[in-house]
């Protein structure tokens, strides 16, 4: 998993282009259910800045951290100065504040199971607010996606990442939610769904993929030879359903 999860430094400037941004509602669901107003919050797994600037562009004075510097320096880019970054993994950082947010977007499965949430409780003040947000990005067309899943299959069974504690994909709960109701640091989880729909070239696809890292971490020449197998089969233009389940819960 170290391997994946450190993979995406290589395509920082292609992730930053291909992978779907994050929708405003998200920010007002978490916001909504903070119920006060937010004035500092951490984020966990910051990649270069999609969700960071979900919460910087409404005053919120957010620290984004990542483990890959190639990240970070792709976020400083595009966000604002007043964002503070800082260079580790969950499991690097020290509680020195605490926060009214704790977030991570797409990112929190990458971290180490073992003390999780009580470095993230730690991270927060009682009463805080911490949020978990992400999701799967599927082709809308079911004949697409069987195609891809065709070309792909000699190669790679699967680019999905399975839940970490093995909660079935039809169950009501998903994960994390499932161990923040497990948590005796935590109070008052929710899990919502925002919607997002996004229509893509064929070859925008492709850029999107070649950020994921199922792909990255396949010998060059296996990755291409993938990539060349999935455009074959592609429409000129699709449509991803990139719906996004967030999770809600409150520090006790």
């Amino acid at each position: 998993m170290a391997e994946r999860a450190l993979s995406f430094g290589a395509v920082a400037e292609a992730y930053e282009r291909y992978r779907p941004g994050y929708p405003a509602e998200l920010a007002e669901k978490v916001l909504d259910y903070a119920g006060a107003p937010v004035a500092e919050a951490l984020e966990i797994g910051a990649g270069t800045g999609k969700a960071t600037r979900l919460f910087a562009g409404r005053g919120i004075a957010v620290t984004a951290t990542d483990p890959d510097p190639a990240m970070l320096a792709e976020l400083r880019k595009h966000l604002p100065a007043g964002v503070e970054t800082r260079r580790g993994a969950l499991e690097d950082l020290r509680p020195d504040r605490r926060y009214g947010l704790v977030y991570s977007a797409a990112a929190l499965h990458w971290t180490d199971p073992a003390g999780r949430w009580p470095r993230i409780a730690a991270l927060l003040a009682p009463g805080g607010v911490f949020a978990s947000f992400g999701g799967p990005v599927d082709l809308a067309d079911p004949v697409v996606q069987k195609a891809i899943d065709e070309a792909q299959a000699p190669f790679l069974e699967s680019a999905e990442f399975p839940s970490p504690d093995g909660t079935p994909p039809g169950n009501a709960l998903q994960w994390p939610g499932t161990e923040l109701e497990q948590s005796e640091l935590f109070a008052d989880v929710r899990q919502v769904v925002v919607r997002q729909r996004t229509r893509l070239s064929a070859d925008e696809l492709i850029g999107l993929l070649a950020t994921v890292s199922a792909y990255l971490i396949l010998p060059v020449s296996v990755r291409e030879r993938v990539f060349r197998r999935i455009r074959q089969v592609l429409p000129e233009t699709v449509e991803l359903v990139a719906d996004h389940t967030a999770h809600l819960a409150r520090r006790r």
